[in-house]
């Protein structure tokens, strides 16, 4: 570039510079402001507990088993959600805790349980993560109702060197929450398969019990059938030795009425059996297996044995 000479006048081109209302200026000065504080103030959300109410969800169910199916999660050794390196889709080796400088002491309501991963290096859906840290995950359960239960979950990862604190994008909680879920969801699902068995063994049970008393039934039916029959031979055994008598040896005449004079219709053989049909203090009006009619004197017959 030629110089100008010394003490000469410098030509300018023109410059229109167009600027912009006070009002669009102001407000173009508080986006920026806001974003240079964003992430203190999401930080600083999460260690104060407000305004951010992390995830939250319920579960329907007690707080027993939502208690069982969280500490699943928090023995398995996992962050969910969340990796280092793309070729390692989980991230391993957390432990459980039971409290962490990362959060706040919590002060409201519930159970509080924790979960860290120590020396993570920039784990994935952290914001604006970088460097090595930890990451600190956070359950708050609440029972609601003896069948609903209150679950909230955060989760953040913290440099070491710098102390510099990155929330969670929600992937990580909705992870953990997924992980919880599934384990509930199994838990429920055993209860009700031994639920099921349980009524089945007991429709079982019934059925069995059931046949039981009806064979029982059936047999205190037959045994009083049985008893019954008995009952009626004896009877009928014992109207037959009323009624009936047996020629005594060596055999008798049949007589055509109650004298000894009267006519002799046949001579009966020995042990023959007789039905009586007329009975007189001397003569009984007899009946032959032939279905012959006559009389015959009582001392010839003698009772059936």
């Amino acid at each position: 570039m030629r110089g100008t000479p010394r003490g000469a006048k410098r030509d300018y081109w023109p410059v229109r510079r167009k600027s912009l209302p006070i009002s669009v200026g102001f407000g173009l000065s508080s986006v920026m402001l806001s974003a240079f504080l964003l992430i203190p103030r999401l930080y600083a959300s999460k260690d104060q507990d407000t305004p951010n109410p992390g995830f939250v969800t319920e579960f329907a169910a007690p707080l027993d088993d939502v208690l069982e199916a969280l500490q699943e999660v928090l023995q398995d050794g996992t962050i969910h959600g969340t990796l280092m390196f793309e070729k390692e889709l989980t991230l391993t080796g957390a432990i459980a805790v039971e409290s962490t400088p990362l959060f706040a002491p919590w002060k409201g309501p519930g159970k509080v349980y924790y979960k860290i991963r120590n020396d993570a290096l920039a784990p994935r859906h952290f914001l604006r993560s970088a460097d090595q840290g930890t990451i600190a995950v956070r359950y708050v359960v609440t029972s609601v109702s003896p069948e609903r239960t209150r679950l909230r979950i955060d989760a953040i990862f913290v440099e070491t060197a710098q102390r510099a604190a990155h929330p969670s994008d929600g992937t990580v909680e909705s992870s953990e929450y997924k992980a919880i879920q599934d384990h509930l969801q199994a838990m429920q699902h055993a209860e009700q398969e031994a639920a099921d068995a349980q009524r089945r063994r007991e429709s079982a049970d019934l059925a069995r019990q059931t046949f039981i008393r009806q064979r029982e039934d059936e047999a205190a039916l037959l045994a009083s059938a049985k008893s019954s029959a008995q009952d009626l031979e004896q009877r009928i055994d014992s109207l037959r030795h009323e009624v009936q008598r047996r020629i005594r040896a060596p055999g008798a005449a049949l007589k055509a009425a109650p004298f000894r004079s009267a006519a002799t219709l046949s001579n009966l053989a020995s042990q023959t059996e007789v039905v009586i049909l007329i009975v007189t203090p001397h003569w009984y009006g007899v009946e032959t297996p032939s279905g012959q009619h006559g009389w015959l004197p009582l001392d010839q017959l003698e009772p059936l044995p």
